[in-house]
């Protein structure tokens, strides 16, 4: 046998000087690598799951080479550490590590920053033609990758998820939550992490999209069923200041006869951050709230932050008993921020997500005050974490150092959530987040695009970067329909803006309308927007989004019908045309239309005064106006008309789900 392998057990193992390699199948159609200038692969914080099926791994180890094949994937490791991914069933390349020569930088770079930390970077070859989907959610407004560098960093709108789907056939998951950068360039992908102990990543290879996200959902776990109430409207602004406001709101959504299943209390409800707990003073009874709440079929959800002002009745004993993150160098605070207490801006610490026993700690607030109130629907706000200044290598986790672990915090912040209330023996589980990593889905974690502008070149962007995180797993996405940020609702600006927007969100996974309007009220502790109901935005807006708001509803059996599927599948709702169409290269070239499920195409309108658009219709079967009930054939553009009242869409021919979108009553 060639003295650089050995095989272990189902794995193949390759050393060379101070460098070890792990090659393992995993799961169906996997290859994990694992690679470390330490003494030993260690088992470290990551997104994957032990494999729930077996792999079919078969080992060989040749003259010069040894490779490893399970499924439809194999690997191929040359005698000078070289590795290559091929699909078992075609031959074709998948990807490949560039070949050592001369001084070039090694395919993979440590370097050393403590004696068991390494700055490291894996290079790839690049393939003429690929295509690069996922990695998360991110505003560049760009469906394909292809040509970007991405952050492996956790910020307000933008989501780190490293795993991206490539055109060539395979799936790529970095399974690493060190800070970092992917790089994506037209002669080479590069990734990076600033400090690690060891490379770590998974290479699935597949048939369709469809087929390597299955896969995928088998190595990170699958997405939980959505509760049938959060297909509906969520009503959210910022913020309902009092009880009594958050009522009469909810009370004339009914009165006018308008679909409503969620409405949120925002942040600064509470007596001051890390108590979690309702300011008896403005929501005097939330008992009895909850109640009426609940007699209209409304479910409420709180704000939640991972931030403890130091003035909090929970600060010392989490202090005491290390529950919260630390810095590495000055004083142990994360963010200045405001609050009620004292009334104006303090110091917060982040509590330590990473630490099992701080997550019990701050469920059991949470339980308390809460839950036991009948509250059973979470917002997760700022969970990234949002860190002033963003110095990661200055926290300190029990994880580890902020640089090798932070990008995991959403995850196992959501896992808290995750676990308490499945300890109460809830089975309808869902926490609208700011951030997520790979995994998330496993947790009933659900996203949005954080504190967007209220502008059309924003509203063109959230198209890509919902399609991409549903792409990386999570199929629960929203958008602040009409953006979060400088909306003013008495121009006519906004007013085209909210119905576009309107438009694309009943089609989104979750329709969610939030948003800090203007004019904005800073004379109370973390402000007040002017008001944000449908109603309040005027006509013809309100009579055209109360027709969505039923439009959404009339849609809600097929969207169910579609999470279920994603449950089982991992397939996200909403996907890029060329998800179902793979044949069809024009598809592959569209990134401002998207399919809702294998049956609807939906062309939103994007730009300021269009009263039209252009779209493409993919070839293979022809598509039937969801307005007019016209037939049209497949595989071709199309000019087609949008007055401000409709949204382009088109439902595929023969489909069961069809139904007209002129026709619809209250």
């Amino acid at each position: 046998m060639n003295r650089n392998f050995k095989v272990s057990g189902n794995a193949l193992i390759w050393q060379f000087e101070t460098e070890t390699i792990r090659i393992e199948g995993w799961g169906l159609d996997g290859i994990r690598i694992r690679a470390t200038k330490l003494s030993d692969i260690k088992e470290l914080p990551g997104a994957l799951l032990p494999p729930n099926k077996q792999s079919t791994s078969k080992i060989e180890v040749g003259q010069g080479y040894a490779s490893i094949r399970n499924g439809k994937v194999k690997g191929v490791i040359e005698n000078n550490g070289r590795i290559h991914f091929y699909n078992c069933l075609t031959g074709a390349l998948l990807l490949q590590e560039p070949e050592p020569m001369f001084w070039r930088s090694p395919s993979r770079l440590y370097k050393t920053r403590s004696s068991e930390l390494f700055h490291l970077e894996a290079r790839f070859e690049a393939q003429p033609g690929e295509r690069f989907y996922g990695l998360g959610q991110h505003q560049h407004g760009k469906l394909n990758q292809k040509g970007c560098v991405i952050e492996l960093e956790q910020r307000n709108t933008e989501v780190c998820i490293p795993f991206l789907l490539s055109n060539m056939g395979y799936g790529f998951l970095w399974n690493n939550p060190a800070i970092g950068r992917v790089e994506l360039s037209e002669n080479g992908t590069r990734w990076v992490a600033e400090t690690t102990r060891q490379m770590d990543y998974l290479v699935i290879a597949g048939d369709t999209p469809a087929d390597i996200l299955e896969k995928y959902a088998d190595a990170t776990g699958h997405p939980l069923e959505l509760p049938e109430f959060a297909a509906g409207f969520w009503q959210c602004k910022l913020r309902y200041y009092s009880q009594d406001e958050l009522l009469n709101v909810a009370r004339e959504h009914k009165q006018r006869g308008l679909p409503l299943s969620v409405i949120v209390s925002d942040y600064f409800h509470w007596t001051m951050m890390g108590d979690w707990k309702f300011d008896p003073k403005y929501w005097p009874d939330p008992v009895a709230m909850v109640k009426e709440l609940d007699e209209m079929g409304v479910k409420l959800m709180v704000s939640i932050w991972a931030t403890v002002n130091i003035n909090s009745q929970n600060y010392e004993i989490m202090r005491q008993n290390g529950w919260l993150t630390l810095t590495e160098r000055g004083l142990p605070a994360h963010m200045v921020f405001l609050d009620g207490f004292p009334n104006g801006r303090t110091v917060m610490a982040y509590y330590d997500a990473t630490n099992p026993d701080a997550r019990r700690f701050v469920w059991e607030q949470v339980r308390e005050n809460y839950y036991k109130k009948g509250i059973k629907v979470w917002w997760l706000d700022a969970c990234e974490p949002e860190i002033y200044p963003s110095d990661h290598d200055n926290m300190r986790y029990m994880m580890g150092n902020g640089l090798e672990v932070g990008c995991i915090y959403p995850l196992l912040h959501q896992q808290g959530f995750w676990e308490g209330m499945s300890s109460e023996g809830e089975k309808e589980i869902i926490t609208l987040s700011r951030s997520a990593w790979a995994g998330s889905q496993r947790y009933g974690t659900a996203v949005w695009s954080g504190d967007i502008r209220s502008d059309f070149e924003t509203l063109r962007a959230q198209v890509p970067a919902g399609l991409n995180i549903g792409l990386s797993g999570i199929p629960w996405w929203t958008t602040d329909i009409g953006g979060f940020l400088n909306g003013d609702p008495s121009t006519p600006y906004f007013r085209e803006l909210i119905v576009r927007w309107f438009q694309y969100g009943v089609f989104c996974p979750l329709f969610r309308l939030h948003g800090a309007r203007l004019p904005f009220d800073n004379t109370i502790p973390g402000g007040n927007g002017a008001p944000n109901e449908v109603w309040t935005f005027g006509e013809p807006a309100y009579s055209i989004i109360r027709q969505l708001m039923f439009l959404r509803e009339r849609l809600k059996p097929y969207i169910m019908n579609q999470m279920h599927v994603a449950h089982e599948k991992g397939i996200p709702p909403m996907r890029p045309s060329w998800f179902d169409f793979t044949h069809d290269s024009t598809c592959w070239n569209i990134e401002d239309q998207f399919m809702l499920g294998p049956d609807l195409l939906v062309a939103p309108v994007l730009h300021e005064g269009h009263r039209s658009r252009r779209l493409y219709l993919p070839s293979g079967t022809n598509w039937i106006d969801a307005w007019t009930g016209e037939c049209v054939e497949g595989g071709k553009w199309i000019e087609v008309g949008a007055p401000l009242e409709r949204i382009p869409a088109y439902w595929r021919d023969n489909s069961p789900a069809i139904f007209r979108f002129d026709q619809l009553s209250d």
